[in-house]
C-alpha cells in the first residue's frame, strides 16, 4: 500500500474514533439526563402522593372534627391514666345518659342525644349507603365518554374495593355528603350537588329516597343554589291527634292577646305549632279534602283559639253552611248564618254592604283598616262551598260566585276574610279558587287532585295528600306565600263539647263587648 493509501485508513480511523468518542459522550449526558428526570418523577409521584394524603386527612379533620377529637381524648387518656380507666370512663357515662334519658327525655335529647345520634347515623350509615342509594335513585352524573352499561359491569366487579373505587370515581360524579343532623323525629342529610344537576332533580327522587331509607316521607330542601337538605321521616308525629286550645274562662277579655295574623290551628310535621292568619296577606283560604278528611278540624280550631278576639268585638264570624250540620253546631258565634242559596246571598250582601261602607270611611285615609271593636275583621267560614258555586241553580250561583270574588279580591286590606272548604277541587266546582291564594290540601280521592289545589309541582316535592289513610283525620298539606316545599299538617281536634264551649263563651258568662241578639237584630241575620 502506498503513502497515499496509508494517509486514508489513518485519516478514516481518526475520524471514527472521534465519532465514537462524541458518541460516548453523549450517550453518557441522555443517560444523565434520564437518571435526573426519572429522579423527579419518583420525587413529583411521592410529593404528589404525599399532597393527596395530607388532603385527605385535613377533609376528614373538618368533617369529622368532633369524633376526631373524641379519639385524641381517648388516646390521651389511654396514654395517661391507662385503658382500665378509660372503660370504667365510658361505662360510668353511658349509665348517667340512661338515668338523664329515662328522667328527662326531651331534654336529654336537645342537649345531648341529637348529637350522638347524628355522628352515629352519619358514620354508620349515611356515609356507607347512601352514595348507593343516590346511584340506585338516579341522582348521580356520569362520564358521557363512559357508556352506562360498562360503567355499571365496573361498579358491580367484586375484584376488590380499590378497584371498584376507582372506577366510580373515573365514570361516576356522587353528591359529596356535607353534614347529618338528627332531631327527634327527622334526619337532615345535606349534600353539595355535582355540576350538572339540579335541586329539582332531588324533588323528582324524593320517592325513591323514602323507600330506599325504608321510611314513609322524604322532603328536599333547597339550602343554596348548590346544596340541598334529604329530609328523612324517622318517626311520624302526626300520628296521633292533635288536641286544639282550651276555651278560655269566662272572665272579661279585651281580646288584645289574640294575634289573628297567627292563630294556631295544630301541629306540623316538625313538632312546632302550626298557625294560620285569619286577616291579612294569605288570609283567604281553599281547603280541600274527602268526606272524612277532617276538614272541619281546620275550621274550629283557629275560631276556639280565637275566642276571646271574638267575643270582645275584635272578630265577627259568618257562616254559610250549605248541609246545615257543621256550623249549626256552634251556631250562636256567628253574625250572619246562611243555609240555602237565598240566604247565603243574604250573609254575602250583608258583608259586601259592610265592605262599601268601609271604603267610604278610610278611602284616601290610610291604606289598611285599623281593626278596633267599631270595624272588626270581618271572617267568612264557607262550609261545602261546591254546592252553592256549582250545584245549584243557575242565577244563585253566578249571584255567589260575584259576590265572594268581590269580597276575595277587595277584602283584605279592609278586614275581610273568606275560608271555603270544598270535596272537588276543580275550576269548575270553585271558580274563585285562584282568588284564594292559601291552599290546604287533606286527604284527597287522587294524584291529580293534589296539583288542583297547592299548584304543579306540589306531588313530586312531597304532598302525597292521595296518600294519607281514613285514619288520619286531619293531616293535611299546606303550600303558602314563602314555602318552597309542601309542609305536612295535622288540625286540632274539636270535639263536640268544646264547641258548644266556644258558643257559651262568646254568647254568655257576662260578656259585654257583644250583645248576640243586638247583631242578629241589628245586622239582618239570616235564619
Amino acid at each position: 500500500m502506498d503513502a497515499h493509501g496509508v494517509m486514508t485508513l489513518m485519516a478514516v480511523g481518526g475520524g471514527l474514533a472521534v465519532l465514537l468518542w462524541v458518541l460516548a459522550k453523549i450517550g453518557r449526558a441522555l443517560a444523565g439526563l434520564a437518571e435526573m428526570l426519572a429522579a423527579l418523577a419518583v420525587v413529583g409521584m411521592v410529593l404528589w402522593g404525599l399532597a393527596r394524603a395530607v388532603g385527605w386527612v385535613v377533609r376528614q379533620l373538618v368533617a369529622h372534627w368532633r369524633t376526631c377529637l373524641t379519639l385524641v381524648a381517648a388516646w390521651a387518656w389511654c396514654r395517661w391514666l391507662g385503658g382500665l380507666s378509660l372503660l370504667v370512663t365510658l361505662v360510668v357515662l353511658g349509665l348517667v345518659q340512661l338515668v338523664w334519658w329515662r328522667l328527662d327525655a326531651v331534654g336529654y335529647d336537645q342537649w345531648c342525644g341529637r348529637w350522638l345520634r347524628s355522628w352515629w347515623l352519619r358514620w354508620a350509615l349515611y356515609d356507607r349507603k347512601l352514595p348507593g342509594w343516590l346511584t340506585a335513585c338516579g341522582l348521580v352524573v356520569r362520564d358521557a365518554s363512559v357508556p352506562v352499561d360498562v360503567t355499571v359491569s365496573l361498579v358491580g366487579r367484586r375484584r376488590g374495593r380499590n378497584t371498584i373505587a376507582r372506577s366510580q370515581e373515573r365514570s361516576v360524579a356522587v353528591p359529596a355528603l356535607l353534614s347529618v343532623r338528627s332531631g327527634a323525629s327527622w334526619d337532615e342529610v345535606r349534600v353539595r350537588l355535582v355540576p350538572g344537576q339540579k335541586p329539582e332533580d332531588f324533588d323528582d327522587g324524593a320517592r325513591a329516597l323514602a323507600v330506599a331509607r325504608k321510611v314513609t316521607r322524604c322532603q328536599i330542601r333547597e339550602l343554596e343554589p348548590d346544596v340541598v337538605s334529604i329530609d328523612f321521616m324517622r318517626r311520624d308525629l302526626l300520628a296521633s291527634p292533635v288536641a286544639c286550645l282550651p276555651v278560655p274562662d269566662l272572665v272579661a277579655v279585651d281580646g288584645t292577646g289574640v294575634d289573628l295574623r297567627a292563630v294556631f290551628a295544630g301541629s306540623t310535621e316538625y313538632g312546632k305549632p302550626w298557625r294560620l292568619p285569619l286577616v291579612g296577606t294569605g288570609a283567604h283560604t281553599l281547603v280541600a279534602g274527602a268526606t272524612g278528611s277532617g276538614k272541619n278540624s281546620v275550621m274550629w280550631c283557629p275560631l276556639v283559639a280565637a275566642a276571646s278576639a271574638i267575643r270582645a268585638g275584635l272578630m265577627r264570624v259568618s257562616g254559610i253552611d250549605p248541609k246545615a250540620m257543621e256550623l249549626s253546631y256552634g251556631r250562636g258565634i256567628f253574625a250572619r248564618y246562611g243555609q240555602s242559596g237565598q240566604e247565603a246571598v243574604q250573609v254575602l250582601d250583608a258583608l259586601l254592604d259592610e265592605l262599601g261602607k268601609r271604603k267610604r270611611e278610610f278611602a284616601g285615609h290610610t291604606r289598611q283598616v285599623p281593626i278596633s271593636t267599631d270595624y272588626p275583621v270581618e271572617l267568612l267560614e264557607f262550609d261545602e262551598i261546591g254546592a252553592l258555586t256549582k250545584y245549584t241553580d243557575r242565577k244563585t250561583r253566578d249571584a255567589i260566585v260575584e259576590k265572594v270574588a268581590i269580597l276575595t279580591t277587595q277584602g283584605r286590606a279592609l278586614g275581610f276574610t273568606v275560608r271555603g272548604y270544598v270535596q272537588e277541587p276543580t275550576k269548575d266546582t270553585v271558580p274563585v279558587r285562584e282568588l284564594l291564594p292559601r291552599r290546604i290540601a287533606m286527604r284527597l280521592t287522587s294524584k291529580t287532585q293534589v296539583p288542583m289545589v297547592l299548584g304543579d309541582g306540589a306531588y313530586e316535592r312531597g304532598a302525597w295528600a292521595n296518600r294519607i289513610p281514613e285514619s288520619a283525620a286531619g293531616v293535611g298539606y299546606v303550600w303558602g306565600e314563602g314555602i318552597r316545599e309542601p309542609l305536612r299538617v295535622r288540625a286540632g281536634w274539636v270535639p263536640d263539647h268544646t264547641i258548644k264551649q266556644l258558643e257559651h263563651y262568646v254568647t254568655n258568662g257576662g260578656a259585654q263587648v257583644i250583645s248576640l241578639a243586638d247583631r242578629r237584630t241589628g245586622e239582618g241575620r239570616s235564619a
